[in-house]
């Protein structure tokens, strides 16, 4: 029998319940295949944490981060962009919007947070697996943050795969072409170069 969550996580399962819920009807309504597709990946993903969580011991920041992560993916493909602001191809939605017209996107942002905070968790699980389970407390060498943002940045690329499937398994999605690829993979590096830098800056030392 599965355990009920924690008091203190009830706050996090009813947010993502929200979202899921919300993404669920406004797809349906909507006949949004693609984002039906999404949100049974997103569901996959979700029990995924739930295991990983359970084997390493996620932090409650780590997990809201992650749960804002889900919430803005599934905006960016279901909330329209206001009549007058700037987007980019076929479908004003939020992943489309020019937040600076031409350079950057809400698409972009969203990667480079997306793969930063799962080399955060890359982090949080190696140091506290070698921490659980060899009683090794693991220091933010250049090694250690580098191999954590090559995986941050390999599940970028998986993310890539996953949209890849969803173009040759739908028609008409929101993927884009491979400027669009090209520019989401360089997004999820800077972003996880990032996290590195603020994993090294804020782990305190031995």
């Amino acid at each position: 029998m599965t355990p009920a969550p924690s008091p203190k996580l009830l706050p996090l399962v009813l947010f993502n319940g929200i979202y899921i819920a919300a993404s669920v009807a406004a797809s349906v309504i909507g006949g949004n295949g693609e984002f039906i597709f999404y949100i049974v990946v997103m569901l996959v993903l979700i029990g995924v944490m739930t295991l990983v969580h359970r084997k390493v011991g996620l932090s409650t920041p780590l997990l809201w981060a992650l749960s804002v992560w889900g919430m803005l993916h599934m905006a960016g493909g279901l909330v329209p962009v206001p009549a007058g602001w700037p987007y980019n191809g076929e479908h004003a939605v939020l992943y489309s919007l020019w937040l600076i017209p031409d350079y950057l996107k809400y698409d972009q942002v969203v990667h480079a947070y997306g793969f930063g905070i799962t080399t955060w968790l890359c982090w949080h699980a190696l140091s506290s697996g070698m921490q659980r389970g060899f009683g090794i407390r693991l220091q933010p060498t250049l090694g250690m943050l580098t191999l954590c943002a090559a995986a941050g940045v390999g599940f970028g690329a998986l993310n890539e795969v996953i949209e890849f499937i969803a173009v040759l398994s739908m028609p008409n999605t929101n993927v884009g072409g491979y400027i669009n690829t090209g520019w989401d993979l360089v997004a999820n590096m800077v972003g996880a170069m990032v996290a590195a830098v603020i994993i090294r800056c804020c782990t305190p030392k031995n």
